[in-house]
């Protein structure tokens, strides 16, 4: 809260906007991004508006993999919201599941597997937005 007493008013962006957005995620197509992930764009400011992030939810079938990749400028922060994998950031590889987060430095070259026999569901949350051009497959 501002000491006007407004929440949400605080210092923002010229042309940045303070009102609400809202997104169904039925209402969203899917499509195939460079790493190979099936992607729906829950919010992005190129959609939605002024925003200085993204969040989508990404989906790897069983049985396949994003392919090995870097994001030069974004950070991105993974949530887990269904099935298992195998994460790979630089050389870690570390085992992940529903409710775990990680977060990816920009630049860290990373993959994730489907380990699993359902869908692997990932929420993406990077920061600046997510920039197609910003992908480099390594």
């Amino acid at each position: 809260m501002n000491p006007a007493g407004n929440l949400g008013e605080t210092r923002r962006r010229r042309g940045e906007s303070t009102a609400p957005v809202h997104t169904r995620i039925g209402d969203i197509e899917p499509y195939v991004t460079k790493d190979g992930s099936e992607i729906r764009e829950l919010m992005h400011p190129d959609h939605h508006g002024p925003g200085r992030q993204s969040l989508a939810e990404a989906t790897v079938w069983p049985g396949t993999a994003t392919a090995r990749h870097r994001h030069e400028r974004a950070e991105e922060i993974y949530h887990i919201t269904r099935g298992q994998g195998l994460l790979t950031i630089g050389e870690r590889e570390i085992e992940v599941g529903a409710g775990d987060t990680i977060r990816i430095p920009a630049g860290a070259p990373h993959c994730i597997a489907n380990t699993g026999t359902v869908p692997l569901k990932v929420l993406c949350l990077c920061t600046p937005p997510y920039r197609h051009q910003d992908t480099i497959l390594v």
